[in-house]
């Protein structure tokens, strides 16, 4: 790392620390100082770095979540596939060693025939850490195609009654043919990104339609939302929140709320629309408003044994990348600064660096708390978004060419 990196590091992390001195006693109480949160946030990378640089050689399908700290796989990459070699592009540009690009290229090309899958709303999740960043690292026509290959899939799920894009279920299968999920909104970007390589807006304009439906929808007076929300798939009409990985319907499921955050600055960045940008601070508000000291998410805000139940540090990753944003998009420090207590959190007390058998980077993650699937696990998309949120701060020029940090 060059010592330019290193002093904008140690510089942009001061900033941040001294805005943080006057805010809750909570947050102030683990506002992390300068040397201090510059040092964590490195190791945490580097620890990220040598897991990846053990583990990836070995690995030859997607991980999908841990059992007893090993990595379980899916062979087509289920919705997660993506972070696998999103992970591998990151440590390249971290840490510059060839083989992460050479295995990022490799696990990509395993996901080839997923750009023709109408069957799933996760094309972003799977195209845009992978195919997207490969085309922006290597220039590599035949990515940038196959991304705009997966959003045309993406877009044969819109529903035009509702404007809305269905999360679950094939076209032909009227179950969950209304359903609109608040994690959709990560997967927008790969439109915006189809509309600007084809310069055809269709892309673009469903992806904002869908936005202002989730946006008119979703969002409660005190910036709460609901995992699920129900539409009439005949008719578009609103039927009512529900949800499938929060506590209830009337609950504030964690990592919704992070894909909320991130997904509503994305698409503002993407449009200018002040609107996205409003809803994406109601949203963050609401979440800061219920971090405890430990600064690490509980699985779902307003669970009844909240905030005393089980962490997602996964969320809590999530939601900073989307803080780091709105800090720059508001000029408003303080989302800096929550970004940064959260990211030095989760480093000093989420890692498996006590583990030697542990084959992820990030802990104390809970997938689907409901269903008893995957509590207190590892996860593909805690290990990236630890990775990309840590180089929004180390190195935001470098991962700008990987993921595109631009504003419209």
């Amino acid at each position: 790392m060059s010592v330019s990196r290193r002093t904008l590091l140690t510089t942009a992390a001061g900033a941040a620390v001294a805005v943080g001195a006057s805010t809750s006693t909570a947050a102030s109480a683990a506002t992390p100082d300068q040397a201090s949160a510059t040092r964590t946030l490195r190791q945490a990378a580097d620890y990220a770095v040598a897991k990846l640089r053990a583990v990836a050689p070995g690995v030859t399908a997607f991980p999908v979540g841990t059992k007893f700290e090993k990595w379980t796989y899916s062979q087509n990459g289920d919705w997660v596939g993506g972070f696998w070699p999103g992970q591998l592009w990151l440590a390249w540009l971290h840490s510059g060693e060839e083989q992460f690009k050479t295995l990022a290229l490799a696990s990509a090309e395993k996901l080839a025939p997923r750009q023709n899958d109408t069957g799933t709303h996760d094309l972003g999740f799977l195209f845009y850490p992978s195919w997207v960043t490969a085309w922006r690292l290597t220039g590599d026509e035949k990515w940038r195609a196959g991304a705009v290959q997966a959003a045309s899939s993406l877009i044969k799920r819109y529903n035009p009654a509702g404007r809305f894009i269905r999360a679950w279920g094939a076209l032909s299968d009227p179950n969950n043919a209304g359903r609109v999920i608040m994690d959709t909104m990560m997967n927008l970007d790969l439109l915006a990104f189809a509309s600007a390589q084809t310069q055809d807006p269709k892309y673009l304009e469903i992806a904002v339609a869908h936005a202002k439906t989730v946006q008119r929808n979703f969002p409660r007076p005190d910036g709460s939302t609901p995992h699920v929300f129900d539409f009439d798939p005949v008719t578009g009409a609103p039927i009512g929140p529900n949800t499938v990985q929060g506590y209830s319907p009337a609950s504030c499921w964690s990592r919704g709320q992070a894909w909320g955050v991130y997904g509503f600055t994305t698409i503002h960045r993407r449009t200018g629309d002040a609107e996205f940008l409003a809803t994406a601070r109601r949203l963050a508000d609401f979440a800061l408003s219920r971090l405890t000291p430990d600064h690490v998410p509980v699985w779902d805000y307003l669970a009844p044994q909240a905030p005393d139940d089980v962490k997602d540090a996964s969320a809590g990753v999530i939601m900073a990348c989307g803080l780091l944003d709105l800090a720059e998009l508001t000029h408003r420090p303080h989302y800096r600064d929550s970004a940064l207590r959260i990211l030095t959190a989760i480093s000093r007390t989420c890692l498996t660096t006590k583990s030697a058998r542990a084959e992820a980077s990030v802990a104390r993650c809970t997938r689907n708390r409901p269903a008893e699937d995957g509590v207190e696990v590892s996860l593909p998309y805690a290990d990236y978004y630890l990775l990309e949120g840590i180089l929004r701060v180390l190195d935001r020029r470098g991962l700008d060419r990987a993921i595109d940090l631009s504003s419209r």
